[in-house]
C-alpha cells in the first residue's frame, strides 16, 4: 500500500507528483486506476517538459517497489509508463525514455523470472516506437548482456526456463530493431554486442527438430513462435542478417564459427549447415561472396583439425556455394578454387604421411584416419566440381583452364601445385582427383564450337595424362573429352560398346559442321586420333576403356566429321585392326580381341552414319562371319565374364577382317577421295610421350609402311629391317655445335626483325630448295623398283637397304623436311 501524506502536505506538492500517486490504487489488485491516468496523460501531453520529472518520479517509486517485493504496484507502475511512451512523441521525451530504460533495466536485474518477462515486454513495445529525432548519446550494451544471459537461462522449471529464453530471444529482437533504426547504428554491429548476440540465437536455434527448414522464412502462426524458442531465435536471427550492410557483414558472421567450434558442431554437421543455409538465404545477394571468403578463411585456419571437423566446414561451402552460384559470387571464384586445391594437396600429404609413419603396423586407427581424408577429398572435389559447373559458361572456361593447370604432370617443371614432396602415388592421388573436379566442371557444358571447348593452351595438358601408364586417369580423360565434344547430349545413347543393328533407332541429333569446327580438325584432328591410337595399345585397358575409346570415336564421327575427317576416322580403325593382329606391343589376347571388338562396333557405326551401301555391306558381312566363326572379335562376346580367347590371331581368314582394298572401293564409287586410304596411319611423334613417364614412340615404332593400296595384313613382308630413330640420327651428317646453333637462332630472329618481308620470302624459298636437295645427298636416296608381287619399294641409305616408304610419309623428329 503506498504510503498516505496529510492533506496539507499534499497540497504542498508538485501537481505532478500528485498525479502519478493518484494513478495507484490503494489495493494493487484494482489495478490501475484510469481515470486519474487519463489526466496524467493529459498533463504530460499539454506540458512536455515536465516528462522527465514524471519519469524520474515514476522510476523511484518502481526501485522502491521492486526493492519492497511490492510487485502488484511495479506491474502497475510499467503499464504507465508504458501508455505515457506511446502517447507522447515530443523530444521532450528523450530523458523521459532514459528514466523508462532505467526502470527497464531495474526489472531485467531482479532474480524474479515475472519481472524479467515484464520489462522485456515493455522493453520491445518501447522497440516499436519510432523516434522523431535520433539519440546520440544513447547505448544498449546493458541490454544485449542482459538479453543473452536470458537466453541462457537454465531454470530447474522447464516451463519458466523456456519463458525466460523466450522474453531474451525477444528482447534481443527489440535491441536489433531499435539499434539499427536509429542514426547510430553502427553501435549494435559491433564485435562485442555480435559476440553475444549470435551465439545466444545458435543456442536456442539448436533445438529445432526438423533441420531441414532452412530455405526461405517461412510463416508460422503467432502463437506458434511465441511459444516456441527455436522458431523465435531463428526469425531473430534472419532478420539481424537481412538487416546487415557490407561494412558489418563480416562481424555478424564471425561469431557463428566460433560457436560451432566450441560446440563441435562440424562433425556432424548438419546444424552448420542448416545455419549457413539460412545466413546465405538471410544476407543480401550482393553480399554472399562475403561468407564464402569467410568459410575459406575458417578452413584455413582449421587445416591442422581432424579430417572430419575439415570435411564438415567443406560441406558447409558446397552447400554456401550452391546457393551464392545462383547470385552474385564477386571477386572470390580463383579465391576459392585456389584455396579448396591448396586443402586438396595437404589431404593427401596427410594421408600418406599416416601411411608412411605405419608401414608395417597397419592398424585399424590409422585405415580410419585414411579412410577420413578421403573424404575430406571427395567433399573438395564435389565442391569444385558444383562450384564450376553452376558458374556462366565465360567463367567456365577459365576455370578449366585453371584447374588444368594445376595438374601435375611428370616431367614438367612449371605447376603451380607443388606435389614434389608426395611422390608418385601421391601425384597421381591429386591427378586423379583434378581430373575428376575437371570431369564436374565440364559436366553440361556447351560451347558454340569446339574450338571454344577445346582451345589449344587446354588440350594439350589434357591430352598428356591419356598418355599415362593409368587406366583410371586416362578414363577420366576421355570421359572430360566426352562432355566437352557431346554439344547434343548423344552420349547416353551411345552408352556401351556394342554392334548397333540400326543407328536410327537412336535418333542422334547432329548440326551441320561449321567452319570453325573443320579448321580445328585440320590443326587437331591427328592430336585426338594419337591418343586414341595409343590409348588402345595399352595393356592394363578393361572394358570401360574401351567403351569410352569406342564412344570417344562416335562422337568425334558425330560432332566433327565431314569427309576428310571420315577417311582418317577409316584409316585409324584399319591401323587399329593391324595393331590387333601384328602385334608389335606384345599386347594380351584380351586386349589385342578388344581392340577388334572396338574396330568393328566403330565401323558398324561409321558404316550407318556414312550411309554407303557398299561400306555397309562389307561391314555386315565381316560382322556376320565373326559371329559364325570368330565371335571373340565381337563386343558381345569379348566383354563378357567368361569368354573362350584365341590361342593365336595369325592364322585367321582374310573375311574376319576389315579390308582397306574393300572399303577404298566402295567408298570411291559414292564420291569420296580414297587416295589417303592407301597410306596406313602412323602417330605423330610429341613432347607428350615424355611428360606423361612413357617410353617414346620414336624409340619403339619402326618405319614399315606398304605404299600400294590394300590393307597391310594382304601381305606379310618378311626379312625387313627396321630403321629406328637412332640409325636415322646417325646416317644425318649433324656437324652443328651448340654454340653455333644459339648464334644461328640469334641470327635467324634479328633479321626476321629487322630483314624486309621480300628478302625474307625469297631467301626462304631458296633455302627450302637447298635444304630438299641436301636431304636427297645425305640419304643418297634411291627408290627400286619391286623385286617381287609384294609391291613394296626400298630405300637405300649407305649402305643400308630398308623397306621403302614415299618420303611425303618418313617423319624425322630432329630434321625439318620440307
Amino acid at each position: 500500500m503506498p504510503a498516505r501524506v496529510c492533506c496539507c502536505c499534499a497540497a504542498l506538492r508538485p501537481r505532478y507528483k500528485r498525479l502519478v500517486d493518484n494513478i495507484f490504487p490503494e489495493d494493487p489488485k484494482d489495478g490501475l486506476v484510469k481515470a486519474d491516468m487519463e489526466k496524467l496523460t493529459f498533463y504530460a501531453v499539454s506540458a512536455p517538459e515536465k516528462l522527465d520529472r514524471i519519469g524520474a518520479y515514476l522510476a523511484e517509486r518502481l526501485s522502491r517497489d521492486v526493492v519492497r517485493h511490492r510487485y502488484g504496484y511495479v506491474l502497475i507502475a510499467m503499464e504507465a509508463l508504458d501508455q505515457l511512451l506511446m502517447a507522447c512523441h515530443s523530444q521532450s521525451i528523450k530523458p523521459f525514455v532514459e528514466s523508462f530504460l532505467h526502470m527497464v533495466a531495474k526489472l531485467l536485474e531482479s532474480g524474479e523470472p515475472k519481472l524479467q518477462v515484464l520489462g522485456t515486454n515493455s522493453f520491445v513495445k518501447f522497440a516499436n516506437i519510432e523516434e522523431d529525432t535520433p539519440s546520440y548519446h544513447r547505448r544498449y550494451d546493458f541490454f544485449v548482456s542482459r538479453f543473452s544471459a536470458m537466453c541462457h537461462s537454465c531454470d530447474h522449471d522447464p516451463e519458466t526456463q523456456t519463458e525466460i529464453r523466450i522474453a531474451g530471444i525477444r528482447g534481443i529482437q527489440g535491441v536489433v530493431r531499435k539499434a539499427v533504426n536509429d542514426e547510430l547504428r553502427a553501435t549494435i554491429w559491433e564485435p562485442q554486442h555480435m559476440d553475444k548476440i549470435v551465439p545466444s540465437l545458435l543456442f536456442n536455434m539448436q533445438k529445432i527438430e526438423d533441420v531441414d527448414r532452412t530455405g526461405p522464412p517461412s510463416s508460422p502462426t503467432g502463437g506458434e513462435k511465441e511459444e516456441n524458442p527455436a522458431l523465435l531465435a531463428e526469425n531473430c536471427f534472419r532478420e539481424l542478417l537481412g538487416r546487415a550492410t557490407y561494412g558489418n557483414m563480416n562481424n555478424a558472421v564471425r561469431p557463428v564459427f566460433a560457436h560451432l567450434d566450441h560446440h563441435k558442431l562440424w562433425d556432424p554437421n548438419e546444424f552448420a549447415v542448416s545455419c549457413f543455409k539460412i545466413i546465405m538465404y538471410s544476407i543480401q545477394a550482393q553480399y554472399s561472396h562475403h561468407v564464402i571468403q569467410e568459410i575459406l578463411g575458417h578452413l584455413d585456419a582449421c587445416k591442422k583439425d581432424s579430417p572430419r571437423v575439415r570435411a564438415g566446414i567443406i560441406q558447409v561451402l558446397l552447400e554456401a556455394v550452391a546457393i551464392a552460384a545462383k547470385g552474385s559470387i564477386g571477386p572470390t571464384v580463383l579465391e576459392v578454387f585456389n584455396t579448396l586445391l591448396k586443402h586438396l594437396r595437404i589431404s593427401v600429404d596427410f594421408e600418406l604421411g599416416d601411411r608412411r609413419s605405419s608401414a608395417g603396423s597397419a592398424t585399424f586407427s590409422t585405415s580410419s584416419k585414411e579412410s577420413d581424408e578421403r573424404i575430406v577429398q571427395n567433399a573438395i572435389i564435389q565442391t569444385i566440381g558444383f562450384f564450376g559447373s553452376n558458374l556462366p559458361d565465360y567463367q567456365r572456361s577459365e576455370i578449366m583452364m585453371f584447374i588444368m593447370g594445376k595438374v601435375p604432370v611428370f616431367g614438367a617443371t612449371s605447376q603451380s601445385l607443388d606435389t614434389s614432396h608426395l611422390g608418385d602415388l601421391g601425384t597421381r592421388r591429386i591427378q586423379i582427383m583434378l581430373l575428376r573436379s575437371l570431369l564436374m566442371v565440364t559436366s553440361g557444358y556447351k560451347a558454340m564450337t569446339i574450338t571454344n571447348a577445346l582451345p589449344a593452351p587446354f588440350l594439350d595438358p589434357l591430352l598428356s595424362p591419356s598418355l599415362m601408364e593409368d587406366s583410371e586417369l586416362r578414363q577420366l580423360v576421355l570421359e572430360i573429352l566426352h562432355n566437352l565434344i557431346d554439344r547434343h547430349d548423344n552420349r547416353a545413347k551411345l552408352r556401351g560398346i556394342r554392334i548397333i543393328p540400326d543407328v536410327s533407332d537412336l535418333k542422334i541429333k547432329r548440326d551441320k559442321i561449321s567452319r570453325q569446327d573443320v579448321s580445328f580438325m585440320k590443326k587437331h584432328g591427328q592430336q585426338l586420333y594419337r591418343h586414341i591410337y595409343l590409348g588402345c595399345k595399352e595393356e592394363d585397358n578393361v572394358q570401360k576403356n574401351f567403351e569410352l575409346l569406342y564412344t570417344s570415336l562416335a562422337l568425334i564421327t558425330i560432332e566433327l566429321a565431314n569427309e576428310e575427317v571420315v577417311i582418317d576416322l577409316i584409316r585409324l580403325a584399319i591401323a587399329l585392326q593391324d595393331v590387333a593382329i601384328i602385334n608389335e606391343d606384345n599386347l594380351p589376347m584380351f586386349n589385342r580381341c578388344g581392340v577388334m571388338a572396338l574396330v568393328a562396333a566403330y565401323l558398324n557405326f561409321l558404316s550407318q552414319m556414312i550411309a554407303v551401301p557398299a561400306f555397309c555391306q562389307h561391314v555386315s558381312k565381316v560382322i556376320e562371319t565373326r559371329s559364325l566363326e570368330a565371335s571373340y572379335f565381337l563386343p558381345e562376346t569379348i566383354f563378357k565374364d567368361k569368354c573362350n580367347l584365341p590361342k593365336s590371331l595369325e592364322k585367321h581368314e582374310k573375311n574376319l577382317f576389315f579390308l582397306t582394298n574393300k572399303i577404298a572401293e566402295s567408298l570411291g564409287g559414292s564420291g569420296y577421295s580414297v587416295e589417303r586410304l592407301s597410306v596406313p596411319y602412323v602417330p605423330q611423334v610429341t613432347d607428350e610421350d615424355r611428360l606423361s613417364r612413357r617410353k617414346s614412340i620414336v624409340d619403339t615404332v619402326s618405319i614399315q609402311v606398304d605404299i600400294l593400296p590394300g590393307n597391310s595384313t594382304e601381305d606379310k613382308i618378311d626379312n625387313t629391317e627396321e630403321i629406328t630413330f637412332e640409325a636415322l640420327k646417325k646416317a644425318i651428317d649433324n656437324n652443328g655445335l651448340e654454340e653455333q646453333e644459339k648464334e644461328k637462332r640469334r641470327l635467324v630472329i634479328e633479321k626476321f626483325q629487322k630483314a624486309p618481308f621480300e628478302e625474307i620470302a625469297a631467301q626462304c624459298e631458296t633455302k627450302a630448295n637447298l635444304l630438299h636437295d641436301r636431304l636427297a645427298q645425305i640419304l643418297e636416296l634411291t627408290i627400286r623398283p619391286p623385286p617381287s608381287p609384294s609391291g613394296t619399294m626400298t630405300i637405300t641409305a649407305g649402305h643400308a637397304h630398308y623397306q621403302s616408304v614415299p618420303v611425303y610419309e618418313m617423319k624425322f623428329p630432329d630434321l625439318c623436311v620440307y
